[in-house]
């Protein structure tokens, strides 16, 4: 557990892909109600549908923070149909310690701002309404 506390702490201290991607094939802000934590998401995606680069800015906690270096790190070279395939549980593997209830919601911010920014609210709320299986 231990070493996910580090990988965690590196990517809250030493994100990827921090900074918005101009121009973009995509471009989402969401945020936690609960926290107040904010993440903008910009991807550029090529004509195969791969997405190629990867740019984010936000605020929050080291949770929300390293998640979403996490992903963005994750995303490059994938497909957009397979990223927007992706669950809640490959984040909370990545993250990889317990968490609250409101922590998940943290750790799952980036994930949220990909699934409702490319395929709509009501696919996050599906994610969402499975959050204690």
């Amino acid at each position: 557990m231990d070493m996910y506390r580090e990988i965690i702490l590196d990517h809250a201290q030493n994100m990827r892909n921090k900074g918005l991607l101009h121009p973009n094939d995509f471009d989402h802000e969401e945020h936690n109600p609960l926290c107040g934590d904010k993440l903008h998401l910009t991807l550029q995606i090529d004509e195969h549908g791969i997405i190629r680069a990867v740019g984010w800015d936000g605020q929050g906690c080291a949770i929300s923070q390293a998640s979403a270096s996490m992903l963005g790190e994750k995303l490059i070279g994938m497909p957009l149909a397979d990223a927007k395939q992706l669950d809640k549980q490959l984040i909370l593997d990545m993250i990889g310690i317990p968490l609250t209830i409101n922590r998940v919601k943290c750790a799952l911010l980036s994930l949220k701002t990909l699934v409702v920014g490319s395929v709509g609210l009501e696919t996050w709320e599906l994610i969402e309404d499975n959050e204690d299986e």
